[in-house]
C-alpha cells in the first residue's frame, strides 16, 4: 500500500507531488513560495528601481539579548544578529547598499554565489576594504537558487565571532514542489565569561554558548507547524564546528546545499543530518506526528550554556565532608557534579549567580525542568493552529510513559 508520505518522499514524486503541493510556478511568480520565516530573526525589506531589487544593510555593533535577562555586545546588521534575511528570486537583478558603522573596516562577502569577480567581497583582493563611514554598492543578477548566505571577508575572525553573517535565500524560478512552512536558523557559538557581556572573539574552540539565530533556549522561538503541512527548515554554518542537527518523533530528507536543490533521486533519509563548517543544509519532511519535538544539536556540550570545561572530574567522589567544611566557611556552599549534571540547572537557579550570565540548561516544560539548553528548541506539530503559540501539547491518554508503583 502506498502512503501519503510514501507518495511525497518517493524519488519519482520530487516532481509529480500530487494534490496541493505541486507547484510549476511560471516565470511570473503566479505561484508564490511560502514566506522563510526565520525564527526570533528579521526579513529585509527592498524597494523596486527600474527593475532592480534594492536592499539596505548596515553593519553596526549591536547589542543582543540571547535569553531573557542575558545581554551580549555582538556585530550585526541593521540593529541584529544574524542579520535579516534577504529573499529574492532567481533571475533577479539585486542592488545591495552597505554602509559600515563598525569602528574598523569590513567588507561582505554573497557566499555560494555565482557573480562578477568584483562583487565577491574579499578585502584586498576583490575589492578595497569599506572603511567606517563609507557606503559600497553590489549589483548583480541571481543566476541560482538555494539557502546561500552572507558575511564579511575582512577581519572574519572577529566579524563573523561576534555574529555578523545572514541568509540570502534565492527562490527557484520554476519550482519543482512548494512546502507550507520554510523556516531559517543561522548557528553559532562564542565564549562569553560569565558576568561579562563581551564574547572572546580569539577563542578557536573551547565555546561555552550556543545559539539558534543568536537566541538560546528557553529563548529560542518554537516552531509552528500544522499536523500534514511539508515543512522546510534550512541551517547555515560559519561556526569552528560541524554540527550534527536532529529532529524528534519525525524523519526528513536532506534536499538542498549551499550550492543547490539537491535532485529527489539522491535524496537521503535522515533524522539527523551534519551541517559542516561554512555550509548550509536544507531538510524537508511531512509533519504527520502531532506533539512538541526537540530539534537540536546532538554534540551534548552545545545543548549547554556557559559551562566550564576545566572543572575536576567529581563523578562517584563522596564530596559530603568537604562541601560540610566549605559551609563553614562560606555557607551556602555546593559542590555539584558527584552524581552526574542533571540536576544543576534547577541548583544553579535557586543559587546567586553572577550579573549577566545563564544557568548550564534552562527552560520549564509541562513536565518539569527541560534538561537542554544552548542549540535547542522545539517543533510543535498541531492539527489545529492559530495565529501564536499553542502552548504545550496534551498527548492523548494513554500515550505518555507512566511510571511503575510498588
Amino acid at each position: 500500500m502506498i502512503s501519503r508520505r510514501n507518495l511525497l518522499f518517493s524519488s519519482a514524486a520530487g516532481a509529480l507531488l500530487a494534490g496541493r503541493r505541486v507547484v510549476a510556478a511560471p516565470a511570473s511568480h503566479a505561484s508564490t513560495p511560502a514566506r522563510v520565516v526565520t525564527p526570533n530573526g528579521t526579513s529585509l525589506p527592498y524597494r523596486m528601481d527600474r527593475g532592480v531589487k534594492v536592499f539596505e544593510l548596515t553593519a553596526e555593533p549591536v547589542k543582543r539579548e540571547f535569553v531573557d535577562g542575558f545581554h551580549v555586545n555582538c556585530w550585526g546588521y541593521n540593529g541584529t544578529t544574524p542579520g535579516p534575511t534577504i529573499e529574492a528570486f532567481e533571475g533577479d537583478r539585486v542592488r545591495i547598499h552597505v554602509t559600515n558603522k563598525l569602528p574598523e573596516a569590513t567588507s561582505i562577502h554573497w557566499h555560494g554565489f555565482i557573480l562578477p569577480n568584483g562583487m565577491d567581497g574579499v578585502s584586498g583582493l576583490t575589492q578595497p576594504k569599506i572603511e567606517p563611514g563609507e557606503t559600497y554598492v553590489y549589483e548583480f543578477t541571481l543566476k541560482q537558487s538555494g539557502s546561500l548566505m552572507y558575511h564579511p571577508h575582512f577581519d572574519e575572525m572577529t566579524q563573523i565571532a561576534l555574529g555578523m553573517h545572514g541568509f540570502f535565500i534565492v527562490h527557484p524560478r520554476d519550482a519543482a514542489r512548494r512546502v507550507d512552512r520554510d523556516f531559517a536558523i543561522f548557528l553559532n557559538e562564542w565564549f562569553i565569561k560569565p558576568g561579562t557581556a563581551t564574547p572572546d572573539p580569539t577563542v578557536m574552540l573551547d565555546f561555552n554558548v550556543f545559539t539558534f539565530n543568536s537566541r538560546v533556549f528557553p529563548g529560542t522561538d518554537p516552531m509552528l507547524v500544522r499536523l500534514g503541512d511539508r515543512v522546510r527548515i534550512r541551517v547555515a554554518n560559519l561556526t569552528m564546528n560541524s554540527h550534527p542537527m536532529h529532529i524528534h518523533g519525525h524523519r526528513f530528507f536532506i534536499t538542498g546545499t549551499d550550492a543547490g536543490a539537491i535532485q529527489p533521486s539522491a535524496w537521503i533519509p535522515e533524522n539527523t543530518v551534519n551541517v559542516p563548517v561554512g555550509t548550509t543544509r536544507d531538510i524537508e519532511f511531512v509533519a504527520d506526528n502531532p506533539g512538541d519535538w526537540a530539534f537540536h544539536c546532538h554534540k551534548t556540550h552545545h545543548t549547554m550554556n556557559q559551562m566550564g570545561h576545566n572543572l575536576p572530574n567529581l563523578i562517584g567522589v563522596d564530596a559530603s565532608k568537604t562541601e560540610e567544611r566549605l559551609n563553614a566557611l562560606t555557607p551556602g556552599t555546593m559542590i555539584m557534579g558527584t552524581t552526574g549534571t542533571g540536576d544543576m540547572s534547577e541548583m544553579q537557579q535557586m543559587m546567586d549567580m553572577p550579573r549577566n550570565s545563564i544557568p548550564m540548561r534552562g527552560g520549564t516544560g509541562p513536565y518539569g525542568p527541560i534538561d537542554m539548553g544552548g542549540m535547542f528548541t522545539i517543533v510543535k506539530v498541531r492539527e489545529r493552529l492559530g495565529d501564536g503559540d499553542p502552548g504545550w501539547y496534551r498527548p492523548p491518554r494513554g500515550t505518555v510513559a507512566w511510571k511503575v508503583e510498588g
